[in-house]
Order: C-alpha cells, then structure tokens, then sequence
C-alpha cells in the first residue's frame, strides 16, 4: 500500500486543479535500475493498463502498475521544502536500497 502525506495530498489536488486534471489519476512509477538503485516518476495519466492498481486518498485517484506495484509497497510520498523556498515531492520507500527511515 502507497500512502501520501497531507502535504502531497494538498500539492497533487493543487496540481490537478492547475492543469484541469482534477478527474485524471496520477499515476506512480518505480523502476529498478542496473545498479540496484530506484527511479521514481509520477504524473497525471488517463490510460488505464492491465494489471493497474488504483487507490483512492481523500478523493485523489492513484494508479500503479503491475510492474511498479511491489517496489511501491510501503512507500510515503511527501512534499517537503528541500532547501529554502525550494518544495519538492519525496518517496520514502523501504524498498530504496538508498531509503533511510526518518528521525522521528
């Protein structure tokens, strides 16, 4: 299960609203590179593929692929200022080789 962060919520319903894509789901993407690591990509998509996963957050449609699926599971996506004035969407994934749980 994906879960989003009420900040990415809010940006994502922002985004949807900006571009009139209010009824078109955002789809996520994970993909495995050569060397282990993981790339990340997300955006507003119509199409729907066998195998799609969709998830619905306080009226925001998500859709994974199948392929994506398992290297989404448990994944956080936030959108948190990175450097001053700076906002960016962040995945906080345990299945990122990279992935380092946040300091509570």
């Amino acid at each position: 299960m994906i879960s989003l962060s009420t900040a990415a919520l809010e940006q994502i319903r922002h985004s949807a609203a900006t571009g009139a894509m209010q009824s078109v789901p955002l789809r996520i993407a994970v993909k495995k590179l050569e060397d282990g690591s993981l790339h990340y990509a997300m955006g507003f998509d119509e199409h729907k593929l066998p195998g799609d996963t969709f998830f619905n957050f306080d009226g925001v449609d998500l859709v994974v692929s199948s392929g994506s699926k398992d290297l989404a599971d448990g994944m956080t996506i936030d959108y948190v200022e990175l450097e001053p004035g700076k906002l960016e969407f962040i995945f906080l994934n345990p299945n990122d080789p990279a992935y380092v749980p946040p300091l509570t």
